[in-house]
Order: structure tokens, then C-alpha cells, then sequence
């Protein structure tokens, strides 16, 4: 079993963490061998259905000048805040089990977010299928505002880029004029300013009026704040999943400390190849007067060096608590993930602290460029 899993010298990848399109916080991992899979987030209490695949083919086009003078003039008023999108793309993505599905979606650029072969994460609405409740009483839990299984958010695995996602315009001859979603915003609107004089006829009784316009306020109210509460799982539900989602938030920040700390240390590894390179020119060109200089040098290297050596310990100790993560979610045990999190904090604030350190390199490398600045700008000495 253990030859057949994977290749000699391979490592198993822990998988990519999906953000919340809604609030962004870490939603689940998304490991290779996962296709489509649905998941409450416990802070905004909503399900989503994460679709993981790799693109088979892609087609974009851009509907910058597709627009109407209504859509126009409705966001010119502000009486719609979503942008328009700027180009439209239907990508199909193959799931691991070899099931493809059609994803059609619109962003608020021109920029593609994958290319073909790239495997990438469609966080969408909850389908229809996530549906709760008897006969006619029956709640989608999903976000309000978005249809079942429309996809919210990309998530480039290649890239690691993260594009929020539109929804796409009907296409020409589906006789949809534009979105009904711009029809609440604009009737509330009217309903409520003096532009209901022009739709409701003066010389109709006043209570009719009345209850027009409080008919077309209430409807708003509700989409606006009722039914998106009503929409929400229970906490009790969501409470279940919300430790490991926090210890996938620990997970990512230390991901990204990883990323900083590395970046600095190549720098530094560049810096002290420089170094070298320099004290071996001077050393090769055999001058006394450069010998003062590669001591100036060599003390450089050295304080550089020592910097890289407390750099890379400390990445090691961020790894380590990333690693500690990685089992905690492997195993699945709320009572060992709730004792995780304890410990996971602990460790990641004393290496905060360790982290405080890094003025202290922050000043010496800054000393180390005004030496290596000094030494390319001094005038070289005449020997002869």
C-alpha cells in the first residue's frame, strides 16, 4: 500500500484552503482528490458548494459596449450598487472522478482568471438540492441574491489568485431584457420618492396608494433583512465546523508569514553571493589597497550570514505549527481540535515575538547595504 500510494520521493499535498466568497474567511481544504462538495461557513452560517477540477476549455468575451441605457442610467443614479461586468467566460472543469460541468460567469475585468490545465475551485451557491424544510416552507440556506450552484468565486490553484465572479448577462435572444435584479432596487427607489406620483394615479383613493407603495417597501425590507436571516443554517449546526475553519485561518496566516520570511531570506542569499562574488574580484586583481576593503567585506558576509541562519530557524518553527494544523484537520476530532487551537495560538504568538527580532536584522542589513553602497562608489586608488 504504501509503494502504490505515491511515487517514490513525492509528497502527499495537504491541499489549498478556500476562502468564504461572502466573508472571506477560510472555508475548507480542497485536497487532489476532491471533486464537488458542499460546506457551511460558520461565521456568515451559509452552505456552498466548492467544485474542484482542472479546465478543460475556456471561452471569454468582453461585454464592455454590451450594456443598455437602462442598466446605464440605473448605475448612474446609484440606484444599483453590483458593477458591470466587463467580460463574460464559460469554462468547463473536469472533477477528479472524470465529471464535467458547464460554468458560466462573468468578471468586473477583462482578465481571465485560469487557463486551460490549470485546476482551479468554483466556490458557489448552495444547489438546490441543500434545500431544507416541508412543502412550501423550505429554505435554500444559500446567500441571497445568488441562484443555485452560481458560481461566486475562482480560486486559481497555479496562481493562488482569488477572483470574486459576476453574474453573467442573459444572452442575446433568451428575451431577457437585463437582470431582475435591478428591478427591486429601481422599484424601491420610485416607491419611495416623488417619481411614484408619475406610475400611481392621483385620483385613485389615497389608501390604495398607501398600500402600493407600503406593498413594494415590505418586499424589500423582507429581501433585505428577513429572508437573508431566515436563509442562515443554526449556530448549533455551524458550531460543529467552526473550529476547524479557525484553525484553517490560523493556517493561512502562517502560510503567508512563511511566504514573507522566505522572500527576505532569498534576498539575503543574493546579497551574500554578491559578497563573495566582490571579495573574490579583489581578491584576484592582487592589490594592497583592497585589503582593508575585504575585511569590510567579509564582516558584511558574516553579520548578512548570521541574519539568514535566525531567518531560517524561524521558518522552521512557523512550519512546524503549520504542520501541527495539518494534522489536527487530518484527524477530524472536534476535542483534539479544540485543544489545537490553545496550542496553535500559543506557539504562533511566541514566535510573534521572535519575530519582534527582525528590527534588529532590519537595522544591520541596513548597515550592510550603506557598506556594499560605500564599496561600489568608492574611487578606485591608482597603483601605478
Amino acid at each position: 500500500m504504501c509503494r502504490r500510494g505515491v511515487p517514490v520521493g513525492e509528497e502527499v499535498a495537504f491541499g489549498k484552503v478556500i476562502s468564504c466568497p461572502t466573508c472571506t474567511k477560510a472555508l475548507a481544504v480542497v485536497q487532489p482528490q476532491h471533486g464537488t462538495q458542499l460546506v457551511p461557513c460558520s461565521r456568515c452560517r451559509y452552505n456552498y458548494e466548492l467544485m474542484s477540477g482542472d479546465v478543460v476549455s475556456f471561452r471569454s468575451e468582453s461585454t464592455s459596449n454590451d450594456w443598455s441605457m437602462i442598466q446605464k442610467w440605473l448605475r448612474w443614479l446609484r440606484l444599483v450598487d453590483r458593477p458591470l461586468p466587463a467580460a463574460v467566460h464559460s469554462f468547463v472543469v473536469q472533477d477528479p472522478n472524470g465529471i464535467a460541468r458547464t460554468l458560466r460567469f462573468a468578471t468586473e475585468t477583462v482578465d481571465v482568471p485560469a487557463q486551460e490545465g490549470e485546476r482551479v475551485t468554483f466556490a458557489s451557491a448552495a444547489p438546490a438540492t441543500a434545500e431544507r424544510g416541508i412543502g412550501p416552507f423550505r429554505m435554500s440556506m444559500r446567500t441571497p441574491g445568488w441562484r443555485p450552484s452560481e458560481p461566486m468565486a475562482i480560486t486559481n490553484h497555479v496562481t493562488g489568485r482569488i477572483t470574486s465572479l459576476l453574474r453573467a448577462p442573459p444572452k442575446s435572444g433568451s428575451g431577457a431584457a437585463f437582470d431582475n435584479a435591478f428591478i427591486v432596487p429601481a422599484a424601491l427607489a420610485f416607491a419611495s420618492g416623488d417619481v411614484a406620483t408619475t406610475f400611481i394615479d392621483p385620483t385613485l383613493p389615497h389608501l390604495i396608494a398607501a398600500y402600493a407603495v407600503a406593498t413594494v417597501a415590505l418586499g424589500g425590507a423582507v429581501n433585505l433583512f428577513i429572508y437573508p436571516r431566515l436563509n442562515q443554517l443554526p449556530q448549533r449546526t455551524v458550531d460543529a465546523i467552526a473550529l476547524r475553519q479557525e484553525l484553517l485561518v490560523q493556517y493561512e496566516s502562517l502560510q503567508q508569514r512563511v511566504q514573507d520570511l522566505a522572500q527576505v531570506a532569498s534576498s539575503e542569499v543574493r546579497m551574500m553571493a554578491r559578497m563573495f562574488q566582490l571579495q573574490n574580484k579583489m581578491e584576484a586583481v592582487g592589490e594592497p589597497t583592497y585589503g582593508a576593503r575585504i575585511v569590510r567585506v567579509v564582516k558584511a558576509r558574516e553579520g548578512i550570514y548570521q541574519q539568514l541562519l535566525t531567518r531560517l530557524k524561524l521558518i522552521d518553527k512557523y512550519a512546524k505549527v503549520a504542520s501541527m494544523i495539518e494534522i489536527e484537520v487530518e484527524m477530524d476530532v472536534d476535542v483534539l481540535a479544540a485543544e489545537a487551537v490553545g496550542a496553535v495560538e500559543e506557539q504562533v504568538a511566541h514566535l510573534i515575538e521572535a519575530e519582534d527580532l527582525q528590527k534588529k536584522w532590519r537595522t544591520q542589513a541596513e548597515a550592510s547595504d550603506e557598506v556594499e553602497r560605500l564599496l561600489n562608489t568608492a574611487p578606485l586608488s591608482n597603483s601605478s
